[in-house]
């Protein structure tokens, strides 16, 4: 999901956000030979000719160790009789097991991820750049993973230490006498070139072996990833288009003769429900996925067998026809470890190929990661040894609520939580000598948590921590006051839905005393009602000068909002969380918690 990355900055250690869990396994598990022979009638008898391979896959972790906190921590269930289930899920003490009974039995069997597996990390693992999470994947048996944009929060310099091992290189070793190893599994970047040498990054494609079985496996992220992270963050590296480059690689896999290919893709789909559960291959009107990863599916070369996808943080297994017209499938396993996808591929020793036909021979289910099963021991001793390490700073009181507030969670447009964070940029940046700000905006995809009124450890119910407020807010991104005119304000506004942003709307949280209309009916930039746009009660003026508070990230054109990206006389103030943090102590003590806002600012017509 786009979102704020945040800058490398050798004086804030604190504030330092991982890169974000990408798809994280596919575990390649096949029936020991002979089980099944589905040679159409060219078996030979003593050994099958085919062999059935797991592959388990996950994607965008995101760093979530420990279970995620209120309703970003659970998958929904379509029921038999139509209602929908709630289940908690998630932790990498309960994927570790998941993935690990999944497994057995599986002699041939392949773990792959699909990108943002660091990145909008909570504290735990953001505080230490990641290291607990790739140290965690390493302990999961990941065998490959794609990056994804969230892999760039950082900076390339800053992957290619997560992959290659070494201590931070301003903050050092974070444990005495321990240098961090680096990541096990190979991380595939086969989308993203250095602009110096044209050359990938990272490998672009890796071969799984066992036994003879060759399986090739190729990763990309999305090609407008320089759209979702900061400038420092995709500085001196080239995003080329995902269909072209999977092709070429997997015609390049397919001259040494290896003809089984996966492909790892950073991009994904919207799912007609967000049910794991749900039948993707449903014939009804309005069934089915749609977004970016049909028309990628629908362009990547036969050669490839299926898609493991990512990044808009849905559950589905789909099967989209390949140019030649055969099924293939395409899956993604929610988010924050709380799904894995176990896919079963019939591999050709002969053809050295996958079989696909009209009858669906690549069969994928979902499975939740519940939390009713028994916990990974190492995992909870490296949960336990990190916590040590971070309890300092993320257990210290910032504030009190006096029930859920919820971001991530909401599916509303405006967000109870949205509407707080940009409350306390504007409180914060309006003073003349802080920047003169008059309203603030927040991206949605900046809020990567709910704040949650339950515990998350022994600080008591309704204490918000300073490593809860991080999960929030984990980019530490600094904050921007510009001169925007009226008439750009208004440009911004329907940016939200037009534009890059016209297919699945990115809406702005807005600060106290914005209000306007969002007419759902109405198609791309006509869905703002422009005439509606008020602040403190008076239209907008098109030639007046409005003093604008945001992130760095709005600041710079990011997430499609290009009209924000043309803010003059910049002022650049405190970090969005040292200005969240301030507001809560500012407005609650034990005894008076702060209530979720009201979300009244903008009115919905659908």
């Amino acid at each position: 999901m786009s979102a704020t990355p945040q800058k490398n900055r050798a004086s804030r250690r604190v504030l330092a956000a991982a890169a974000g869990l990408a798809t994280v396994g596919a575990l390649v598990a096949a029936m020991p030979a002979g089980a099944h022979d589905r040679g159409h009638g060219h078996g030979h008898g003593h050994k099958s000719r085919t062999v059935d391979v797991q592959l388990l896959s996950f994607n965008d972790l995101h760093g979530n160790l420990e279970p995620p906190a209120g309703s970003a921590g659970s998958v929904s269930e379509t029921q038999a009789d139509g209602t929908v289930k709630s289940i908690p899920a998630g932790g990498v003490e309960y994927l570790a097991t998941s993935l690990r009974t999944a497994r057995a039995g599986h002699p041939y069997s392949v773990t792959a991820a699909g990108g943002d597996m660091v990145g909008a990390s909570p504290l735990l693992s953001g505080l230490f750049h990641d290291e607990p999470t790739i140290e965690a994947l390493n302990g999961l048996d990941l065998d490959v993973t794609a990056v994804g944009n969230h892999e760039f929060d950082e900076g390339a310099t800053e992957l290619a230490r997560l992959q290659n091992g070494g201590c931070h290189p301003v903050e050092g070793c974070y444990e005495q006498g321990k240098k961090f190893k680096g990541a096990d599994f190979p991380y595939l970047a086969a989308n993203v070139t250095a602009e110096k040498t044209g050359r990938p990054i990272l490998k672009p494609y890796t071969v799984w072996k066992k036994n003879g079985v060759k399986i090739g496996f190729i990763g990309v992220t999305l090609e407008g990833t320089p759209n979702i992270v900061t400038a420092n963050g995709v500085k001196g590296l080239k995003f080329h288009d995902e269909i072209e480059t999977v092709n070429k690689y997997a015609k390049e896999l397919d001259r040494q003769g290896v003809k089984s290919i996966v492909a790892l893709i950073h991009e994904g789909g919207a799912p007609a429900s967000s049910s794991y559960n749900y039948d993707c291959d449903s014939p009804g009107a309005g069934d089915g996925i749609s977004g970016p990863i049909v028309d990628i599916a629908k362009g990547i070369t036969p050669k490839v067998d299926a898609l493991v996808t990512g990044h808009t943080h849905q559950a589905y297994v789909c099967t989209v026809p390949d140019p030649a017209g055969n099924p293939r499938m395409v899956t993604s396993a929610s988010s924050f470890g709380k799904v894995y996808t176990d896919t079963t591929l019939t591999y050709d020793r002969r053809t050295k190929d996958i079989v696909r036909t009209s009858v669906k021979s690549a069969t994928s289910v979902n499975h939740v990661v519940t939390r009713d099963q028994a916990k990974a021991t190492d995992m909870t001793a490296l949960i336990a040894r990190w916590n040590t390490l971070a309890a300092p700073i993320a257990n210290r009181p910032q504030g009190f609520i006096s029930a859920d507030i919820n971001g991530r969670g909401s599916t509303a447009p405006e967000k109870p939580l949205g509407n707080l964070i940009a409350d306390a940029q504007l409180e914060g940046l309006a003073p003349a000598d802080k920047g003169g700000a008059v309203v603030a905006f927040m991206n949605p995809g900046g809020i990567r948590s709910d704040l949650v009124y339950a515990p998350s450890g022994s600080e008591g119910a309704g204490v918000v921590t300073y490593g809860e407020a991080f999960t929030v807010q984990p980019f530490t991104n600094m904050m921007n006051v510009v001169d925007l005119t009226g008439a750009q304000l208004v440009t911004a506004l329907q940016q939200q839905v037009s534009g890059s942003n016209a297919a699945s709307p990115k809406i702005l949280q807005v600060s106290k005393g914005l209000t306007y209309t969002l007419d759902l009916t109405k198609a791309g930039a006509d869905r703002v009602v422009a005439d509606s746009i008020r602040l403190n009660g008076e239209a907008i003026d098109p030639a007046k000068t409005y003093r604008v508070a945001m992130n760095e990230f709005l600041a710079g054109g990011g997430d499609g909002f290009a009209a924000l990206g043309q803010g003059t006389n910049k002022l650049v103030g405190p970090s969005d969380l040292d200005l969240f943090n301030a507001y809560l102590a500012a407005h609650s003590t034990a005894a008076a918690p702060l209530a979720p806002p009201a979300t009244d600012r903008i009115t919905i017509v659908q």
